[in-house]
């Protein structure tokens, strides 16, 4: 099963079903672990535990083929950017940051290498956004949901 990330930012994620022991209360004769079949599925927000590794997932789900992203200066100075005016903006427009970028592939690229690097990468590239372009950090579950909104406008 594919994650599913939807319009608010939630990523839906399979979770596989915990194993249960079997115990007919002699040791001995005990059968083996046995697993449920069904696997079930879990809603993730921002700033939940293994939301940032959930999205990166998702957004090598959306061109498995992708290349490892690599971050360039050029691309992370956009990226910054469109994460500011994202940020700031106060209709939070999207579409309309994307459309300013000048490289929008190196955009995605320095993006997607925050999101690989997990929670830390993202509050240090908050923290960066906020001195390069004024004001007070984005709370790392902000930065993200924004990431994955310029993400999945980038690839629609």
């Amino acid at each position: 099963m594919d994650i599913v990330r939807n319009a608010d930012g939630t990523l839906v994620v399979p979770v596989q079903q915990e194993r249960h022991e079997i115990d007919d209360g002699d040791s001995e004769t005990s059968q083996s672990p046995r697993q449920s079949n069904g696997a079930t599925t879990r809603v993730l927000h921002p700033g939940e535990g293994g939301y940032d590794e959930a999205l990166a997932e998702w957004d090598l789900q959306q061109n498995p083929d992708r290349e490892p992203v690599v971050s360039t200066a050029t691309g992370r100075e956009e990226a910054m950017t469109v994460v500011h005016a994202v940020a700031t903006s106060p209709d939070h427009a999207v579409a309309q940051a994307v459309e300013a970028l000048d490289d929008p592939k190196a955009s995605g690229e320095a993006l997607r290498h925050v999101l690989v690097g997990g929670v830390h990468s993202v509050e240090d590239f908050a923290a960066e956004v906020a001195d390069a372009k004024g004001g007070e950090p984005l709370p790392a579950h902000q930065a993200t949901k924004i990431i994955g909104e310029v993400l999945a406008e980038l690839d629609a």
